[in-house]
């Protein structure tokens, strides 16, 4: 349950920083895409 949840938090933090990053809000945009990353159970964990 927790995998699927943080995979979950992962796939929601991606696809917000992709919109901003579409939006022109470049900053916010790569660090949801870091932050998303580094949540997701595929990459470095931080939980």
């Amino acid at each position: 349950m927790l995998y699927f949840l943080l995979w979950l938090a992962a796939v929601i933090l991606v696809v917000t920083g992709i919109v901003r990053l579409v939006r022109g809000d470049v900053l916010v945009g790569v660090v949801l895409i870091i932050v998303g990353l580094l949540v997701g159970p595929g990459g470095v964990s931080i939980f």
